[in-house]
């Protein structure tokens, strides 16, 4: 699923491939890795696009493309969800307190967070209440 970022999910054929049911696979992804298939596609996908803003050779619109997203609305939006601005504005301004961070360690600064907690986080926290 990170090398193949720009392809649509297919939780089904992750499923299939890792030998459990679609429900089995989807609860044992989120329990590994904090976060559904579809939520950790799109960290990837927004990784990837930062990346490429920050180069500046390419627009918002074609950026969208190349990470595998369809819809340029939907693509800002998550953008301005997890990044706290604007594709245009992230790709506009200078990035260079960037310079000389190890990628190691750039990975783990640049990896977005989802600010507000999922339904199901919601219904979790609500029922222990």
């Amino acid at each position: 699923m990170d090398r193949d970022y720009a392809e649509p999910l297919d939780v089904p054929a992750l499923a299939a491939e890792a030998l459990m049911s679609v429900g089995h696979f989807h609860r044992s992804f989120r329990e590994a890795y904090g976060e559904t298939p579809y939520a950790h596609l799109m960290t990837r996908r927004v990784e990837r696009a930062a990346w490429l803003l920050r180069q500046g050779e390419l627009s918002v619109t074609d950026v969208c493309m190349q990470v595998g997203c369809t819809s340029i609305g939907s693509f800002s939006a998550r953008i301005s969800k997890l990044m706290g601005e604007t594709p245009s504005d992230y790709r506009a301004r200078s990035h260079d307190e960037r310079r000389g961070i190890p990628a190691c360690v750039a990975k783990q600064v640049d990896r977005p967070t989802r600010a507000s907690r999922s339904g199901s986080e919601k219904r979790a926290a609500v029922a222990g209440a």
